[in-house]
């Protein structure tokens, strides 16, 4: 009956150069997978984890990298030259049954261009999936919620810090008597990500195709 409540989650985070899944692009990715019971929602080893680094390659992330260095502290030099494992990377996705993030919406809207498998894992939102006001806490934000639980003072805006801060949050016991995990995770998966224009292109690309049996018919 145990194993049966066995699961694997991922957390993950992303740094980018802007807030554009368009014109931007992700430059560190970090994952973090970890076992949990669905019944508690305890956290119970964490299975592996890994960090990468990635130089954009659009012209625009290119000329956006130094407003966002201003948030991420994260040096072109750093960056220069390197590129994600993806064997690596999709490797997390295979494994995890659910995803969390602390605004999902935005990792996935990014992930989803280099990584379209994501829109079909189950994704769930450490912002949004817990009733954070109603608690009593001023906002949502990691870096709130990380003091008033006396996890940390200050956030590196580095993806492999704040995901394991958010590990720790995930774990407290919240008002319900529960870790934050198992109320995140009773909430209903996000929808699937839709890009915007997705589905233009999807009525245009048919439209090509009619038109293409068309001109061979003729």
């Amino acid at each position: 009956m145990l194993n049966k409540q066995l699961k694997t989650g991922l957390v993950l985070d992303v740094e980018t150069t802007g807030l554009s899944p368009k014109s931007d692009e992700i430059i560190e990715l970090a994952l973090k997978l970890f076992s949990y019971r669905e019944d508690t929602g305890e956290v119970l080893e964490i299975i592996d984890e890994a960090s990468f680094l990635r130089e954009p390659i659009s012209t625009s992330a290119r000329q956006n990298y130094d407003q966002a260095f201003k948030i991420h502290g994260i040096p072109y030099q750093s960056v220069m030259g390197k590129s994600f494992y993806d064997a690596k990377v999709t490797s997390f996705f295979y494994r995890a049954d659910t995803v969390l993030a602390h605004n999902a919406s935005f990792d996935r809207s990014f992930l989803y261009w280099m990584y379209p498998e994501v829109n079909d894992l189950e994704w769930y939102c450490t912002m949004k999936g817990v009733a954070w006001k109603d608690y009593g806490f001023p906002n949502s934000k990691l870096l709130t919620l990380l003091k008033s639980h006396s996890i940390t003072n200050y956030q590196t805006h580095r993806a492999l810090d704040d995901i394991t801060y958010l590990m720790e949050l995930l774990k407290k016991i919240s008002p319900q008597g529960a870790p934050y995990l198992k109320e995140v995770l009773q909430k209903r998966p996000m929808s699937k990500y839709q890009p915007a224009g997705a589905k233009k292109s999807y009525k245009r690309s048919l439209a090509m195709e009619e038109n293409g049996r068309h001109a061979i018919n003729e």
